[in-house]
């Protein structure tokens, strides 16, 4: 399998983001993301401005961020090539994209805010929808305003890759259990915006720039053939399908990058022969997960429904599985959280 690491939920200038397109695509490139999902809000423009393609070695892609007429049910639309109105209800607009070949994923979907009443949460109202592809199960913006206090303001500022710790426990807990009737597919999101704060009413600071959310919450696709960067850096059709393909499925794991470069990480399962990849449904039988850490040791923990099961300091691991369930990892280091692995789904 090749992996393939990027960032997903970013805005430009063309919605609520402080830089152009082109502008973050290269500082994408400079951080050696491999892939970038843009979403801004309710609009294309950057793909219809032809924006998509290679910038470096980093492939820009467009989706968009869609929301309902009260400025709820954020949805992070990709494959798509028309906007949504409005006006519909999280519902129609779901199923429609799900109709019409795209894929989408639900966005900071328990969000609590409360430090700004200019920004209030925008929480995930639709829960009778079945039609997204999967759930933004840690989002970097999210985390860090509910955490926001008049006591930690100025160090959240200055530091805001340290004040992220985890993914919303209320997030976890509906995904794992949304993947014992279904494939549920889990992504990170930054939701940058690279917002300019002015500081003691005298100095502005651009706290979120882009260059340091691209350090934070990635999304790592593993596929199993190499993309090769055409001569022709407008000719991304084979990698933008080989992208979407991989999140639709649920080849994928989410990492924070602050913590420790994740690449090499993997969790497959073997049954016999064959060996299955995460986002795959396999029946019970004889079937061991298998993880392996990129050189280090970690606080290895598999969940079996939400639950924890079993837990190992090491660098590697193999779990013998008798029973069936929705299966997933996560990793730890120096009691850190640091890698979420999609599901495996043994017998469902």
């Amino acid at each position: 399998m090749y992996e393939y690491v990027g960032a997903i939920h970013i805005h430009s200038t063309f919605s609520d983001g402080s830089g152009d397109v082109k502008s973050i695509a290269q500082i994408a490139d400079e951080v050696g993301l491999d892939y970038i999902l843009l979403t801004d809000h309710n609009t294309l423009r950057a793909l219809n401005e032809g924006f998509e393609g290679w910038y470096g070695k980093t492939l820009l892609l467009v989706g968009c961020e869609i929301n309902d007429k009260e400025n709820k049910n954020h949805y992070l639309a990709f494959r798509i090539n028309k906007t949504y109105s409005t006006r519909l209800a999280a519902f129609e607009y779901v199923r429609k994209i799900k109709e019409e070949g795209g894929i989408g994923f639900i966005a900071h979907p328990h969000e609590k805010r409360s430090s700004m009443k200019e920004h209030p949460p925008y929480p995930w109202t639709e829960w009778s929808s079945e039609d997204f592809t999967g759930i933004e199960i840690w989002n970097h913006m999210s985390e860090w305003m509910e955490g926001l206090t008049e006591e930690n303001k100025y160090n959240y500022f200055m530091h805001p890759l340290k004040s992220i710790k985890a993914p919303n426990e209320q997030t976890l807990r509906v995904w794992d259990r949304l993947n014992q009737k279904r494939r549920v597919v889990g992504i990170g999101g930054v939701d940058a915006h690279a917002h300019k704060v002015n500081l003691l009413g005298f100095f502005e600071v651009e706290v979120f720039a882009y260059k340091v959310l691209f350090k934070s919450i990635r999304t790592h696709i593993l596929i199993d053939k190499k993309i090769e960067i055409p001569k022709n850096t407008r000719d991304i059709q084979t990698a933008k399908h080989l992208i979407y393909n991989a999140l639709e499925k649920g080849n994928c794991f989410v990492s924070n990058f602050y913590h420790g470069d994740a690449s090499g990480f993997r969790f497959f399962a073997e049954k016999g022969k064959k060996v299955y990849q995460m986002g795959e449904n396999i029946p019970l039988g004889k079937v061991s997960l298998r993880v392996l850490l990129p050189n280090i040791f970690g606080t290895i923990k598999l969940l079996r429904n939400g639950d924890v099961i079993d837990s190992l300091n090491d660098f590697e691991a193999k779990f013998n599985i008798k029973e069936k369930g929705a299966y997933r990892v996560e990793v730890y280091l120096n009691d850190n959280a640091w890698i979420f692995s999609n599901h495996i789904r043994i017998g469902l």
